[in-house]
């Protein structure tokens, strides 16, 4: 029998095994398992996921854009909860989601999204290189306002309606997602 780095290999383990009791490992090579890994979920899928962004997702949908929010993006996303749209006047939600008003509610929608992937240090880093206060774009055209309350974000809107961030840095496959507790509607 030749002599090959393999033979070698297999002689050296069965000499090591007989003298340290571990012939009954093997030197076969272990099947490889390729698993694919499932893809971390999107902006639109992670809000369906939730449990407490039912209105937004019914909003998304009504204007049409869950194709979008779903697309690769990426996008970072303002989310408010159902009980920050609860707190809007009675019949706004209902009256928005009417196919007249899709116009409407697309604006309002694309004012909580901004494009690229800010995560929440980026944001605050933002915050303070600006002074304590940093403006932010939105895909809607509209203006933002960012400031820290302690070591909270705050987001303020057009109209001057201010909405804490409760829970930052959702990282989804298109984006990333940061919980609000308010509404932000353009002036």
């Amino acid at each position: 029998m030749p002599v090959t780095p393999k033979t070698l290999k297999a002689a050296a383990f069965a000499a090591i095994a007989a003298t340290t009791g571990l012939a009954a490992i093997s030197t076969a090579p272990v099947a490889a398992h390729h698993h694919k890994a499932k893809a971390a979920p999107n902006i639109v899928e992670t809000a369906q996921s939730t449990g407490v962004h039912n209105t937004l997702v019914a909003a998304v949908t009504a204007a049409g854009l869950g194709e979008t929010l779903s697309g690769p993006g990426p996008f970072t996303v303002f989310a408010p909860t159902d009980t920050a749209f609860a707190k809007l006047p009675d019949g706004t939600v209902a009256t928005l989601v009417k196919p007249e008003n899709k116009g409407t509610l697309t604006n309002i929608l694309t004012y909580h999204a901004v494009a690229g992937r800010v995560t929440a240090g980026d944001l605050v880093a933002l915050i303070n290189k600006h002074g304590g206060s940093a403006t932010i774009d939105t895909i809607s055209g509209g203006k933002l306002t960012a400031r820290l309350s302690g070591e909270t974000v705050v987001i303020t809107d057009a109209a001057g309606r201010a909405a804490a961030v409760t829970t930052t840095d959702v990282m989804t496959s298109n984006g990333v997602i940061h919980v609000t507790d308010g509404v932000f509607l353009p002036a």
